[in-house]
């Protein structure tokens, strides 16, 4: 049966239809999606969970793999990072099934940090990577990725970039899947338990076998030739799709796509190049393609001219489009495409900056902290999440923001060093669970000063809604017991815990008072419900006691506030009835927070 899905949704399909037995996964755009389609899917026999981060998701994947299973673990591109620890172990013991580690890259960045790029990743474990370039290409390449771990005992990457992962095609779905029998763990110390002197024979060994499935890789499908003549387009992953979009009909181009970056195919390539003077290489991120072939030009003394991003020909920075590739292309041949792909006279759409959402209960605490504390010396640690934003006018509550967890970290490191400073540290509860909780233990056993404030929502909202486990379910679709916020907290020594509603202002701003009076590790839990998963009928409007001073606007930044003939109105599609407006209104102008 054909069915029209997400580039992700084709992933976990295909998955499905390796017969995977375990799927483990930390929630991350653009990555988020295959886990939740595999829930939607009958998947009888297949263990799913969102882990609590990502490092946990790649050691029980890591286990099942020990035990025969075919496992695959999820995340993008800065998730790979917190999972690097198992993951370079797990490649020098290698596996018994197949272990298959999707990390989706995100060039632009358009929801990330950074634009690091997974293919230097599986180079610096020494185990291959997937590249595919369309959704089709990633359901049957997953297959793939799973034998291919099977086959050489290793676990293998699989990099997805955005354009694959949210991309829709239509793929043909078997009518039924079935989890791959296994023989589970089998008892071998010396295989299973890495020690300095496995370690170091192993490495030979996978060194010896990279050079194998090198030569494996040079007959792989999907590593193609397309074309004859003199000049060559080395592209790979989604930007062969431009590639080809513009090459289309141009004469004497070989286009030559590389589709598993590591180990390089240098057969293949070797072919490839057989007759080409001037290539250039399109891929995007770093020039990794373009640095190992150009080593391969220089061992073998080719005389080939390479071009890309290391002379600054094609951009080191951003992601490719079907539009930047016929610029790049054509000033390269000196041909300009006759047309611009995807060209259109519509008019630009207008730039939305990001912001909380109207009655994002986010920006009440921000902004009882930011009340609290008028008039003293601050600091304010983001972390990752919706409550980044947080750091957009008119609010300006976050003052640095460096990686998954690190607020309550980078908190007690300002504490530490500016005396005279309150220090506070913001997390939401999903990221308080995935990697802030270290950090409390770190802020209580080395006497820190900070207010921690644990912004809970009740979900994992920025990547999609995910449960938690402070939830109380799981993705096997389970009921389990909450794990309560405030008692770990206590459970870790922190002697004073509050719980506040936010949007009770009053209330809020007298909790962050009482703790940052006090010396020591404090923490504030801020809870109320993400606005998207408890939805409200309730409304704000705006009477005539309105003086147009705009005060809610200016403090607030919150898009159901506009202004229409010098007076503040309540955009009623947008409104929530959260109610905090009219508490900051001077004039008593905002109420109406009934049923509508």
């Amino acid at each position: 049966m054909k069915e029209y899905v997400m580039g992700n949704g084709a992933i976990a399909l295909g998955a499905l239809a390796a017969g995977v037995n375990l799927a483990a996964g930390y929630p991350g755009t653009p990555s988020s999606e295959i886990i939740e389609t595999i829930s939607k899917y009958p998947h009888e026999g297949v263990h799913l969970e969102w882990s609590v981060n990502e490092k946990a998701a790649m050691e029980v994947a890591v286990a099942a793999a020990y035990s025969g299973a075919r496992a695959m673990v999820t995340m993008k591109q800065m998730g790979l990072n917190v999972a690097a620890d198992p993951l370079m172990s797990a490649a020098y013991v290698g596996v018994k099934g197949a272990l298959v580690v999707v990390s989706a890259d995100d060039p632009g960045p358009i929801s990330s940090q950074t634009e690091q790029d997974t293919r230097r990743f599986a180079d610096f474990a020494r185990i291959p990577v997937f590249d595919p370039a369309t959704p089709e290409e990633a359901f049957v390449m997953i297959q793939d990725a799973f034998d291919y771990s099977e086959k050489y005992g290793t676990p293998v990457i699989f990099r997805p970039t955005t354009r694959v992962c949210h991309a829709y095609a239509g793929i043909d779905v078997p009518d039924e899947f079935s989890p791959r029998p296994y023989e589970g763990f089998v008892k071998d110390s010396s295989k299973w338990v890495i020690f300095p002197r496995l370690s170091n024979a192993n490495h030979a060994k996978i060194e010896k076998r990279n050079l194998e499935i090198a030569d494996d890789f040079s007959s792989y499908a999907f590593n193609s030739v397309e074309g004859e003549g003199p000049f060559a387009i080395i592209t790979s992953g989604v930007s062969y799709t431009y590639t080809k979009e513009y090459a289309e009909g141009l004469p004497e181009v070989k286009i030559i796509r590389v589709a598993t970056a590591f180990p390089f195919p240098e057969k293949f390539m070797l072919e490839a190049l057989d007759g080409v003077t001037d290539a250039i290489c399109i891929e995007e991120l770093s020039p990794y393609i373009e640095e190992q072939v150009l080593k391969l030009a220089g061992r073998h003394k080719l005389s080939v001219n390479i071009s890309g991003k290391l002379n600054f020909l094609v951009p080191h920075n951003g992601e490719n489009s079907a539009d930047a590739t016929a610029a790049v292309l054509g000033k390269y041949f000196g041909n300009p495409p006759a047309y611009t792909p995807g060209f259109s006279d519509a008019p630009s759409l207008p730039v939305r900056p990001p912001v909380l959402c109207a009655g994002c209960p986010h920006r009440a605490s921000f902004y009882a902290v930011k009340q609290a504390m008028k008039g003293r010396k601050c600091v304010f640690c983001g972390d990752i999440g919706c409550y980044t934003l947080g750091n957009a006018m008119p609010l300006d509550m976050v003052d640095t923001c460096l990686c998954m967890g690190a607020s309550i970290t980078m908190a007690q490191g300002f504490s530490h060093t500016d005396k005279d400073t309150v220090c506070f540290g913001f997390t939401g509860d999903s990221t308080f669970f995935a990697s802030g909780m270290t950090g409390v233990v770190n802020a209580v056993y080395n006497e820190a000063d900070v207010t921690i404030c644990v912004l809970d929502n009740s979900t994992t909202a920025m990547t999609g809604h995910q449960p938690h486990p402070g939830t109380g379910r799981n993705m096997m679709g389970n009921i389990v017991e909450k794990v309560d916020i405030a008692k770990v907290l206590e459970g870790m020594g922190v002697k004073k815990v509050v719980t506040v509603d936010p949007l009770d202002l009053d209330a809020a701003v007298a909790a962050v008072k009482e703790c940052a009076a006090l010396s020591g590790v404090k923490a504030i839990i801020f809870k109320s419900p993400c606005i998207a998963v408890v939805k409200s009928a309730k409304k704000c409007t705006v009477n005539d006691n309105c003086i147009g001073c705009k005060k809610c606007i200016r403090e607030l930044g919150c898009p159901a506030l506009t202004t229409q003939d010098g007076k503040v109105i309540i955009d009623s599609t947008l409104c929530t009835g959260c109610g905090l407006c009219s508490k900051v209104c001077p004039a008593g102008a905002i109420g109406g927070e009934g049923d509508e």
